[in-house]
């Protein structure tokens, strides 16, 4: 699966939770949830949830403290891919 694929699936994930439109119509890799997206902390920990069963992965606490943009959340996509 490559990169482009990955964050088509993020933004099926994220759409739900966003609660600024623009920022997520020019996302990129160096969009954050929080800040850009202005996802609550409580909607993130779904939508980790959601890319663990999107992607049957299982992320561990480690990685989720990372996950708050786009970017590293790929990079832990792929690492967690690469170990199936």
């Amino acid at each position: 699966m490559d990169k482009q694929e990955i964050i088509e699936k993020l933004k099926n994930i994220v759409k739900p939770y966003i609660k600024n439109q623009e920022a997520f119509d020019t996302l990129t890799e160096t969009t954050d949830f929080i800040a850009d997206l202005q996802i609550n902390s409580a909607n993130l920990v779904d939508v980790i949830l959601d890319i663990e069963e999107e992607f049957s992965i299982v992320i561990d606490n480690q990685s989720m403290e990372r996950m708050l943009d786009i970017k590293s959340t790929i990079e832990i996509i792929e690492t967690k891919l690469s170990e199936k």
